[in-house]
C-alpha cells in the first residue's frame, strides 16, 4: 500500500508542476484532464497523509511502551496506538476505493432522454413523473436542468423530453439510470382497478466538448422550423427551432427550448455531439461489462433496471436485487440511497478486477 500511495504522491507533484506551464495552459483539452487528475490524486494524497501519521503514531507509541519508565505517558501510548489501529482497516478501504481507476467521463454534465415505451397514455405520464423525479434530485444535489427539446402525451406527461444536466461529476452519477424502467399501477383511466405494466427508457449520455468529437459541418444538414412548445406567438411563428441531421450515422438532434435560432442551434450540435460520443462510449461500456461480468453499467439501452410498483409501494433495481419500500419519496427524487448502492457493486467489481495489485 505504501509504495503503491508513493506513486501516487509523485505524480500529485508532477501534475501540480505542469498546471502552471504556459504551454499547458494554452492547449484547453489537456488542461482540463490535468486539474480533474490533480483534483482526483489530491483526495488520494490527504488520505495517504493521514494513512502515514497513523503509522508513525504507531511507532512511537511502541518505543514509548517499550521504554516503561513513565507510567502516565505509557497509557497515554497505548490509547494513541489502539486508535490508531482501529483507524487503519476502516481507512485502507478508504483508500483502495480511492486508487480505483477513475473513469474520465464521470465528470462530464450529462443529457438525458426520457421516452415513453409501452403502455399509451399512461407510458407518457410515467416518463413525466420520471423526468420530476430526477429533476427534484438534481435540485438536491444542486445542478442545473435544462430542456433541450420534448413532445407531450396527449393526456398529459411526455413521449419523449430530452434535457440537459450541468453540475459536478454528473454523468457518473446519473449513468445508472441508464435502461428500462417500469412501471406497474392502476392508471387514471381504468375503471374495473387492474393494475397496468408500462415502460419508459432513459438514456444518459455524457456531454461532449467540442474538442471530444469533431463534425464536419458538411456532415450535417440543418432545418429550421416553428416550436410547438409553449411560449406565445413570437416562439410558434418564427422558425426558431433548430433540427440537426448527421449524414454519415442518420442520428437527429433537436432544440425549440430557447427563442434565439442561433442559442437552439448552439444547444443542437452540443446534444448531436453528445450521441456520437456516446455511440463510441457505448461500444466500450460493453465491452468493459463483458470482462467484469457487470450489469450496472453494461451500455445495454434495452436491459430492464427497475420497476416502480404502486400496490406494494415498492421500487426494485433487477442489476443487484435491491428492494425498497419507500416508493412515494423516491418518485419524488430521493434516489440517492439507490445510486449509492449501485456505485457500491460498480467499485466492488473494479475492486476484483484489479485483484492484488493495490
Amino acid at each position: 500500500m505504501l509504495d503503491k500511495l508513493q506513486i501516487v504522491k509523485q505524480r500529485y507533484d508532477e501534475v501540480s508542476d505542469l498546471i502552471i506551464q504556459p504551454d499547458v495552459i494554452s492547449d484547453q483539452k489537456r488542461y482540463v484532464q490535468l486539474n480533474k487528475e490533480y483534483k482526483d490524486l489530491g483526495k488520494v494524497v490527504k488520505k495517504a497523509n493521514e494513512y502515514e501519521t497513523l503509522l508513525n503514531n504507531i511507532e512511537e507509541a511502541k518505543e514509548i511502551i517499550a521504554d516503561g519508565s513513565d507510567a502516565e505517558m505509557v497509557e497515554m501510548a497505548k490509547m494513541e496506538m489502539d486508535e490508531a489501529k482501529n483507524r487503519i482497516p476502516e481507512l485502507e478501504e478508504e483508500i483502495k476505493f480511492l486508487l480505483i481507476p477513475k473513469d474520465p467521463e464521470d465528470a462530464k454534465n450529462a443529457v438525458v432522454e426520457l421516452r415513453a415505451g409501452t403502455g399509451g397514455d399512461e407510458a407518457s405520464l410515467f416518463a413525466g413523473d420520471l423526468f420530476r423525479m430526477y429533476t427534484k434530485y438534481c435540485e438536491s444535489k444542486g445542478w442545473k436542468v435544462s430542456t433541450v427539446d420534448f413532445s407531450e402525451g396527449t393526456n398529459g406527461g411526455f413521449k419523449e423530453i430530452q434535457f440537459e444536466v450541468t453540475g459536478e461529476d454528473v454523468y457518473g452519477t446519473l449513468k445508472f439510470e441508464a435502461g428500462v424502467h417500469r412501471v406497474q399501477r392502476v392508471p387514471q383511466t381504468e375503471t374495473q382497478g387492474r393494475v397496468h405494466t408500462s415502460a419508459a427508457t432513459c438514456m444518459v449520455f455524457p456531454e461532449a466538448e467540442e474538442f471530444d468529437v469533431e463534425i464536419n459541418p458538411k456532415d450535417v444538414r440543418i432545418d429550421f422550423f416553428c416550436s410547438s412548445g409553449p411560449g406565445g406567438q413570437s416562439v410558434n411563428t418564427t422558425y426558431s427551432a433548430v433540427r440537426l441531421t448527421h449524414i454519415p450515422t442518420g442520428l437527429v438532434a433537436q432544440c425549440q427550448d430557447q427563442k434565439s435560432q442561433h442559442k437552439n442551434k448552439e444547444k443542437a450540435f452540443k446534444v448531436l455531439r453528445s450521441r456520437l460520443y456516446d455511440m463510441e462510449l457505448a461500444k466500450k461500456q460493453e465491452a468493459d461489462a463483458a470482462k467484469r461480468g457487470s450489469m450496472v453499467t453494461s451500455g445495454d439501452r434495452s436491459a430492464k433496471i427497475r420497476t416502480y410498483n404502486y400496490p406494494q409501494g415498492r421500487v426494485t433495481d433487477h442489476r443487484i436485487g435491491l428492494t425498497l419500500y419507500d416508493l412515494s419519496n423516491i418518485v419524488n427524487g430521493d434516489i440517492q440511497k439507490i445510486i449509492d448502492e449501485l456505485m457500491l457493486a460498480e467499485n466492488t467489481s473494479k475492486l476484483k478486477e484489479l485483484g492484488e495489485t493495490i
